[in-house]
């Protein structure tokens, strides 16, 4: 009597919670055995422009705030707060440093079957949905 067709059977369901369970704990396990660290004492070296320390970069910066204010449609200023600004920022991300801390090669395949297993499940319980 009911005209509403299923959307998945139970199996499906059940499959999609397991394998997104599985892919979130597997993803968690994962970012917490990654350490962050910085470096922001080495020099970069853009080809071209020569070598320079983040400090450098602030020059150009203070030329385009002061361009800036002094005449706000001058498009050397703005040129030179926003080129400063993408600049400061690579450096910044490219000082970024990632390390996997000491695991056990069982903790490693714990962490891998859990990503890889899960989503494995996920995405085949997406397959058999009928529209």
């Amino acid at each position: 009597m009911n005209n509403i067709p299923p959307t998945g059977s139970n199996n499906q369901i059940t499959r999609f919670a397991i394998g997104l369970i599985m892919l979130v704990a597997g993803g968690y396990m994962l970012l917490n055995a990654i350490h962050v660290g910085y470096s922001f004492h080495h020099i970069y070296h853009i080809r071209g422009v020569g070598t320079f320390t983040s400090g450098y970069i602030m020059i150009p910066f203070m030329f385009g705030i002061g361009m800036i204010f002094y005449n706000s449609r001058n498009m050397l200023g703005w040129l030179l707060l926003i080129g400063s600004l993408v600049m400061l920022i690579v450096g910044v991300i490219s000082s970024v440093q990632f390390r996997l801390s000491h695991m056990t090669a069982f903790e490693l395949m714990t962490i891998l079957v859990l990503m890889v297993g899960g989503l494995g499940l996920f995405l085949s319980s997406l397959r058999g949905l009928k529209k």
